[in-house]
């Protein structure tokens, strides 16, 4: 590269411009660093040419604007700039302010790590008249069919699976190359959609010279692909399988003990988030599309459930982001058996699956090595804040590890017969039951003719 990246000497953010060539499938997103050469991120949507005119060109060309805004974090962090400036179109307020939002937020756990304060910092322009782009966006006749984004853990496959038995047409869809997710997304047997994102390769030549690096808002990223994705081929539902307890953050202790403040990892698999993407889509996007987590009425335990109805998914799935790169033969090489991950969610399966299936699809058994005493802490919220992982609430890995105290099979092995020893005195009875945490909530997005369906499915 011919310049030189000096993130502190930056002032200015910019979107160059956006642009989506029917032909081929590849939308182009643009951005710069003041007047830096051009970083180009393509999105490539299989299934081209495209036919678009009249409403759905004009959806199709919103859609891929929120797209770009929203890529455009991935690019922003890296040098934090005082100035947004949005080259070649105008947003409106409401568009504005969704966009400080999921860059504040999402961006909270990359500020904590990186001590900084983006607080007052994040400020896109609303030059557009809200009248003009504020009217609400048309149905556009979308047919009954639903985009389902599976990641290759348990999660999007309850989903998956819950849709199949409600009678609801999907796609099973993800992004990138991934091997693992490709071999899950081919067992449900359903139609599939590979969908391609290419970063801009001077991000990484940036991160070589020092730019500020960390975390992003991701699930919003993947979100406004998808949403890209229904537009353009004619489909009324974006479904993501994001559980209740994604909506709790990480509570950050003083020395003292004392709580300074909250990070969530996994901000935009929250309730905020989905809500108000999901209006902002049906407002300026297309009325009849309908973005939802089908899982959002459910706790990370009572998803746990559901997966454990059913082995199909023993020898392909995997929640570890450790190893995901690695698709092996040995379940073992699925499960790294070290990260937060693998600790929650053989934590989380344990208390409905039977012990040898769990320590067959893990290759061992997480529970009786005393090596992983400081993860379960964490996870506990013992003497530790919960991880800066995809995890659930501490109070479902105090309800789930007591009731594993309370069972033959598991009550000898090492790290639950030290919670019952030395954690569960210190821990009232009140809130260690299993049962409260399994009803199902009430704030979801989840169409209610389909919700109707499945509310006995997932309360069963």
């Amino acid at each position: 590269m011919s310049s030189e990246f000096n993130r502190d000497a930056i002032r200015v953010f910019r979107f160059v411009r956006c642009a989506f060539d029917a032909q081929t499938g590849v939308a182009q997103l643009v951005y710069a660093f003041d007047d830096g050469p051009e970083l180009v991120e393509t999105v490539t949507v299989p299934g081209a040419p495209f036919a678009l005119a009249g409403d759905r060109a004009v959806a199709a060309e919103r859609a891929l604007r929120l797209l770009h805004l929203i890529a455009g974090v991935s690019y922003y962090k890296a040098a934090v700039p005082p100035e947004i400036r949005i080259d070649g179109y105008a947003i409106d307020a409401a568009t504005a302010a969704l966009l400080d939002s999921v860059y504040l937020h999402g961006l909270g756990e990359f500020a904590y790590r990186n001590g900084l304060d983006l607080h007052g910092r994040i400020a896109f322009p609303a030059t557009a008249a809200d009248a003009a782009t504020g009217v609400a966006a048309p149905a556009l006749g979308l047919r009954e069919h639903a985009l389902v984004a599976i990641g290759g853990g348990k999660d999007s496959l309850v989903s998956i699976e819950a849709l199949r038995e409600a009678g609801v047409a999907q796609t099973v869809t993800w992004i990138g190359g991934s091997q693992l997710i490709k071999a899950c997304a081919e067992r449900t047997g359903l139609p599939t959609l590979n969908l391609g994102r290419q970063l801009a390769p001077e991000l990484f030549e940036y991160n070589r010279q020092g730019a500020w690096n960390g975390h992003i808002p991701v699930t919003a990223v993947n979100s406004a692909i998808l949403v890209f994705a229904a537009v353009l081929l004619g489909v009324d539902q974006v479904v993501f399988s994001n559980e209740r307890s994604a909506s709790y953050g990480s509570l950050i202790l003083a020395p003292d003990g004392s709580v300074t403040g909250e990070v969530n990892h996994q901000w935009s698999k929250g309730w905020a988030f989905e809500r108000a993407f999901g209006e902002h889509v049906q407002a300026h996007v297309a009325a009849d599309l309908q973005y939802y987590s089908l899982l959002r009425p459910l706790s990370e335990l009572a998803v746990a459930r559901q997966f454990a109805k059913s082995d199909r998914y023993d020898a392909h799935f995997s929640s570890c982001n450790r190893n995901f790169h690695i698709l092996g033969e040995r379940p073992a090489s699925r499960w790294c058996g070290v990260c937060p991950k693998c600790h929650f969610v053989f934590l989380a399966l344990a208390p409905f699956m039977p012990k040898p299936r769990l320590v067959a699809i893990f290759g061992r058994n997480l529970l009786d090595d005393a090596g992983q005493i400081p993860g379960y802490d964490a996870l506990l919220e013992f003497r530790d804040h919960k991880p800066f992982e995809c995890v659930g609430e501490g109070r479902e890995s105090r309800a789930a590890m007591a009731a594993l105290a309370e069972r033959p099979e598991w009550r000898e092995d090492e790290i639950v017969e030290r919670f019952a020893r030395e954690i569960r005195p210190q821990l009232g009875d009140g809130e260690l039951a299993i049962a409260p945490l399994l009803v199902l909530d009430d704030a979801h997005r989840v169409p209610a003719a389909l919700w109707e369906r499945l509310h006995a499915h997932f309360a069963a």
